[in-house]
């Protein structure tokens, strides 16, 4: 019996500067990943930008090759154009970016939509 009653007051504990230091060092970890991670987001829906623009363009540039004949020039359409047409799926674009004709029919446009963070 009195060697547990030794083995227990030998026994320390960890100090309050001990367990400071490892709340900080854990702090200054946490602090670096959430930095890290931050950056991640803008990455993401920068790419979404840029493959909604392409596919936009490539769809107006597909519109206007499908509806030329013979020696007349195709024309361009807007984005509700692009869906009837079947070269987009509908819902799959118009989140970031969006086609309009100008001209009539002769250009078009791909402005971003307001709020999206797209340039």
């Amino acid at each position: 019996m009195n060697r547990i009653r030794r083995t227990v007051q030998a026994e320390g504990g960890f100090t309050l500067i001990e367990l400071l230091i490892v709340i900080v060092i854990l702090g200054i970890l946490a602090a670096i990943v959430v930095f890290a991670v931050s950056g991640i987001g803008n990455k993401g829906t920068a790419a979404a930008c840029q493959a909604e623009k392409t596919t936009l363009t490539a769809a107006e540039e597909a519109n206007y090759a499908k509806s030329a004949t013979g020696t007349a020039a195709g024309i361009y359409t807007d984005t509700a154009g692009l869906v009837t047409a079947g070269l987009i799926a509908s819902g799959t674009t118009g989140h970031y970016y969006t086609a309009a004709i100008t001209g009539g029919g002769t250009g078009y446009t791909i402005t971003p939509v307001a709020g999206s963070g797209c340039p």
